[in-house]
């Protein structure tokens, strides 16, 4: 039996899985690993504990069945995007801790480019606003922060990165360097039309060339496994793109116009605008979403995100206690028939799309004697979906027109309650699919096409199955004055208000 592998690198955890030629998935574990918070506002990972996790998964996938290492016929590869790291070249072993993308401790540089009126060039070339929140700003802290890196890089010894290339110089002992065009988009150094890195973006952020990894399409034969313990020598990687592309991927969002919201640590908005670079005046972000064998011409899209969505949850769970588990917060949730005038914004690391205020901070407002526990999880839920309001209503700004049903995915997807409440206050039906993990999806299918196993997209459209739509209920006026109530509160955690 052959069968796809994918690595879904995420923010909080791994999850390795397991899909056949018919597109099924067969099976998925997942670990978790640290969390690092050196100071307020600074969020980093071990990339060993990384590493560790992968292989993990991949030796729990084959311990319980799921396939067999010699039935591997490629590897896919999707990741938490933004996160950067450096490392060196000839072992492989990470020179410090990765900064994830919820990291803030780059404001202060990002505002100082912005006050010398350098966003306009930054969004002109990379589709992205100048926010802590991307790479090329992660990379020069690294390279001036870690003692003696900067002269490394110049001798060549060093190479930067995103999770995706990481993990792909780890898979191919050290053979292969490369990103693929997605998750270069994100870095604010590649140019979104040539499809290459920058050169002035690069002098700007003070990132030579040298250190980045090759920039290459999303699909096809991108490495080979060498020296990967427990797997054989020799499966191609044929698969690699960012989380959130990987979903729209996943979710057959294949057409001009698709798009679709994963619910995960952040939520994430992204719809295909084709081979179009769409400028937004609303906030929203210009992104490659995927480029396959023989296209010139990738496949754009428009997104917006939230940095905190699921992690509110783990902060309702691991913080303040409410929950046992992470699932339990629906039932909690479900005792009260709304937050009873409680807000929760979870700007826990700042607000992001369409806002971009990175000093905002998190804040539940309307506490009464009468508030508890299930006040606040339901409050936790609805600042889940009113955040993607504020995201969509950006995203028809930008279109000039209404858009259409919206898929769903991630984890919190599961959450029935959570699905309604964002039907409702979007004013439109919300359509989960059979698989919700489509990040892991868009993995195996482009890993799929890139050794033939699918012949073209039309193909994998086929495979994509829904499981439940959930149309809205709620009416205009009280919607109106829901979202209003929202708008009061986000104010309130914005540090210009």
């Amino acid at each position: 039996m052959k069968a796809i592998l994918a690595i879904d690198q995420g923010t909080t955890g791994t999850t390795v899985a397991v899909m056949n030629t018919r597109g099924v998935l067969l099976g998925s574990v997942n670990y978790e690993f640290p969390q690092i918070y050196p100071k307020p506002g600074w969020v980093e990972h071990d990339p060993e504990a990384i590493w560790a996790s992968v292989f993990k998964g991949i030796r729990a996938v084959f311990r319980r069945g799921l396939c067999k290492p010699g039935d591997v016929a490629c590897i896919g590869i999707t990741n938490q995007r933004e996160t950067s790291l450096l490392w060196q070249r000839r072992s492989g072993k990470p020179l410090g801790n990765a900064i994830v993308w919820q990291c803030r401790r780059t404001a202060s540089f990002c505002d100082g480019l912005r006050r010398k009126g350098l966003e306009p060039m930054v969004r002109d070339r990379t589709g992205l606003v100048l926010d802590p929140y991307f790479s090329a700003s992660k990379f020069r802290w690294l390279l001036n922060d870690i003692e003696g890196a900067r002269g490394r890089a110049r001798r060549g010894d060093i190479a930067a990165g995103t999770i995706d290339s990481y993990l792909l110089y780890r898979l191919t002992g050290g053979a292969v360097h490369a990103t693929d065009v997605s998750n270069a988009s994100r870095t604010s150094l590649m140019n979104l039309q040539t499809l290459d890195w920058d050169p002035e973006l690069l002098k700007l952020f003070n990132v030579p060339k040298t250190v980045l990894p090759e920039i290459i399409p999303s699909s096809g034969d991108l490495g080979r496994t060498q020296g990967v313990p427990g797997l054989p020598d020799g499966v191609p990687i044929a698969g690699i793109a960012g989380d959130q592309q990987s979903a729209l991927f996943g979710q057959a969002g294949f057409e001009r116009g698709a798009a679709k919201c994963t619910f995960g640590t952040g939520s994430f908005i992204l719809m295909n605008t084709g081979q179009d670079r769409m400028h937004s005046d609303a906030g929203l972000l210009s992104t490659v979403a995927w480029q396959l064998p023989g296209q010139k011409t990738p496949v754009y899209a428009l997104e917006g995100g939230a940095f905190i969505c699921g992690a509110a949850v783990q902060w309702l769970r691991d913080e303040l206690g409410i929950i046992k588990h992470a699932p339990d917060i629906e039932k909690l949730a479900s005792q009260v028939a709304d937050a009873g005038g409680v807000e929760f914004v979870p700007a826990l690391t700042g607000l992001g799309a369409p806002h971009w205020d990175p000093d905002a901070r998190g804040v539940i407002s309307g506490l009464t004697r009468g508030a508890g526990a299930a006040h606040i999880a339901r409050a936790t839920l609805e600042a889940m979906a009113l955040q993607n309001v504020d995201i969509l209503r950006a995203m028809e700004r930008d279109l000039g027109r209404r858009m259409g049903e919206l898929k769903v995915d991630g984890g919190a997807a599961a959450n029935n309650l959570l699905m309604q409440l964002q039907a409702d206050y979007l004013g439109r039906e919300i359509i989960r699919p059979r698989v919700i993990e489509t990040t892991v999806a868009g993995a195996c299918f482009l890993a799929g096409l890139g050794v033939g196993i699918w012949k073209d997209t039309e193909a994998l459209a086929k495979v994509w199955k829904a499981d439940q739509r959930f149309p809205s209920r709620m009416g205009t006026g009280p919607r109106r004055r829901r979202l209003e109530s929202w708008q009061q509160a986000v104010c309130r955690a914005k540090t210009a208000s």
